[in-house]
């Protein structure tokens, strides 16, 4: 190849637009997206695993199930 070979990666456009890391508040890089780095992934994840995020449950759903029986 002509003219250098290799292409300058700092020239890529990003797949996503940087945003706010989840964590920290910091820019977001690609190689751990929606985070900035590994130890805020990390934390993250450390979260869902101990339970502290939940996903809410609405109580009606357990009634509606009790009006199918007949």
């Amino acid at each position: 190849m002509r003219g250098g070979g290799k292409k300058n990666e700092s020239n890529v456009e990003p797949l996503r637009a940087t945003r706010p890391c989840a964590e920290c508040g910091r820019p977001s890089v690609r190689e751990h997206y929606p985070f900035c780095s590994e130890r805020c992934r990390n934390v993250d994840l450390n979260r869902w695993l101990s339970g502290s995020y939940a996903i809410p449950v609405a109580d009606d759903e357990s009634k509606a199930d009790d009006g199918d029986e007949r």
